[in-house]
């Protein structure tokens, strides 16, 4: 069971795509089979590589749009459940 790395030439998904014998080979995003086949690389994972996915995932969940609606969400009910007076909204530019 081969497993290729493709690139989907018409929205750029990148993605793997184990290989069988009848395997339609179609990007799984937007049903195109433009594809490209990348090289695959086998690697070990190693402590370093670890590190870097986690550093990696932490800043994506950062830059998330909705991470700081949670935060905010999550600040209001701990001053709910304490009792305290939530601050005004700030101000909105204009």
């Amino acid at each position: 069971m081969p497993i290729y790395d493709y690139r989907c030439r018409g929205c750029g998904n990148q993605f793997e795509l184990i290989v069988l014998k009848g395997t339609v080979i179609a990007c799984p995003s937007c049903a195109s089979a433009d594809l490209e086949q990348m090289l695959s690389a086998f690697s070990v994972s190693t402590e370093a590589m670890s590190r870097a996915r986690v550093k990696k995932a932490r800043a994506r969940y950062i830059a998330s749009k909705d991470v700081k609606d949670k935060q905010v969400a999550e600040a209001d009910d701990i001053r709910e459940h304490m009792g305290e007076v939530p601050p005004p909204p700030p101000p909105k530019k204009t």
